[in-house]
């Protein structure tokens, strides 16, 4: 079994949601890591991100294809040009 690898910061919990969604359905072993700390109150987030996704090297370019897939869908509040 491969060693799971951070593969990519993520940005937001909504992303997070979406990302593990994706691979549980494509059944790609993975672990989310919150950077949330209560003693802290958040701060980490604000400079590192939400967190990090690990998964193993050979899922990599999978995992970064399915984040990239997933940011391209507007957030509630990104401009909509109708």
């Amino acid at each position: 079994m491969d060693k799971n690898i951070r593969i990519a910061v993520l940005n937001n919990e909504f992303e997070a949601q979406l990302l593990e969604a994706a691979l549980n359905e494509q059944q790609i072993a993975h672990h989310l890591e919150c950077y949330h700390d209560l003693a802290y109150d958040g701060i980490f987030q604000l400079q590192r991100g939400w967190g990090a996704v690990y998964a193993s090297e050979a899922d990599r370019l999978t995992v970064i294809q399915i984040i990239e897939e997933i940011r391209k869908i507007p957030q509630e509040n990104d401009e909509i040009d109708n």
